[in-house]
């Protein structure tokens, strides 16, 4: 085995591009493994791909330790690896007596044989905020990942969900204050997943002075989440009991969230963050049901005879209007699409940040908001938000 121990050492750097064990000998630990380099954070690392079953499972090694299990791996488990860099490949067997065979052959200079480059990214396909196989305290805790960084497969959405989040937090991170404490309001917050991945996003990995409330209506949630926020050490993290139409926990924020708060809910949200004056604003709206009974369109009646239409374009325009309001009281904003796992495969975000330089106003006029007025007068509709602000 020392002879394939060497071949390990030699290949795991950054111009490896694949190592590959099979022919396995015992099913119940693993069918195949596969590792690969990749670069987390600027350091080199070596990641590990382990086939059971239906299952797979990523870690993450440094070069010695992941030499020691590629060893240990064709010692009891696997009776061939297969190995490839930039300019060779290489193949080990293992026989039933413990005899190595080892064949090497330099890649032809071509462009079909030869990969000068290797894939160094995390993923492929995504490099994540939060990468597979590093573990992360809350992520543990809440059952999304195992002690040891594995993803939970039943809470893969829910982790990919937690890091599309992350991104459009990253997105904005220019926005908030760098010379003060950053106050910040997840309203409607629930059980809290993307609550403790901002906290951790924010102030353990962009070391930023953070203070952040959670609202729920919910006591046996906000007890949990205070709980898990105690455990963690979370110390700026708090939740508090309440509903955000009488909230009155803070005189101003610098970033008002609001994740799946039920119809006119998140209009109440939107209005405390115009009111506050925040610098950014998310709202993932749901159940948005108010314009949906008030739509009365001579115009559009072919197409709201259709219940589901009626309630998609009710939704919709609901979600547009609120975009357009935010726009007329000072702020740039988007609709995004956000992935969200629990109520429909994709949903909206509308992210909005203020204008440089432009205050909140209470009362607007002329150009835009007649435009506003007209669609709202077209649909007959009353939309909240505008009436409370």
């Amino acid at each position: 085995m020392d002879k394939l121990g060497e071949l390990f050492q030699q290949m795991l750097n950054q111009d490896l591009i694949q190592i590959t064990l099979s022919n396995t000998i015992d099913r119940e630990r693993a069918d195949k493994v596969k590792v690969r380099p990749i670069l987390i954070r600027g350091e080199l690392v070596f990641q590990e791909t382990l086939y059971r079953g239906t299952k797979v499972f990523h870690s993450h090694y440094a070069k010695l330790e992941m030499r020691k299990r590629l060893s240990d791996y064709m010692e009891d488990c696997f009776r061939q690896a297969q190995l490839r860099n930039a300019a060779e490949e290489a193949t080990a067997l293992v026989s039933k007596k413990g005899k190595v065979t080892i064949k090497r052959r330099i890649l032809a200079d071509t462009g079909k044989e030869r990969q000068t480059v290797p894939d160094l990214s995390h993923n492929r396909s995504k490099q994540y905020i939060l990468p597979e196989g590093l573990p992360v305290d809350f992520l543990i805790e809440l059952g999304v990942q195992t002690p040891e960084g594995q993803i939970i497969k039943a809470k893969y959405d829910k982790f990919r969900q937690i890091n599309r989040y992350l991104e459009f937090i990253k997105d904005i991170l220019d926005k908030l204050p760098s010379d003060r404490t950053i106050r910040i309001v997840d309203f409607g917050c629930g059980k809290s997943y993307l609550t403790f991945a901002m906290y951790y996003y924010l102030h353990q990995l962009q070391k930023r002075d953070i203070q952040v409330i959670g609202l729920d209506l919910k006591a046996d949630v906000i007890r949990n989440c205070n709980a898990l926020a105690r455990k963690l050490r979370y110390d700026g993290l708090r939740f508090e009991e309440g509903d955000i139409s009488s909230f009155q926990g803070a005189d101003q924020m610098d970033m008002v969230v609001s994740l799946h708060a039920c119809d006119k809910a998140t209009d109440y949200a939107l209005e405390k963050a115009v009111k506050w004056g925040a610098s950014v604003i998310m709202a993932v709206p749901c159940c948005q049901h108010e314009l949906n009974g008030q739509i009365q369109c001579d115009t559009l009646r072919p197409l709201l005879k259709y219940g589901v239409i009626k309630e998609r374009m009710a939704a919709l325009i609901t979600d547009a209007l609120r975009a357009n309001l935010l726009e007329l009281h000072g702020y740039d904003t988007q609709i995004l699409e956000f992935i969200d796992m629990e109520h429909t495969p994709k949903n909206l975000m509308i992210r909005a940040v203020k204008s440089a330089g432009m205050r909140p106003r209470t009362r607007v006029s002329g150009g835009e908001n007649s435009s506003i007025d007209s669609v709202i007068k077209f649909l007959q509709v009353n939309p909240t938000l505008k009436e409370l602000l």
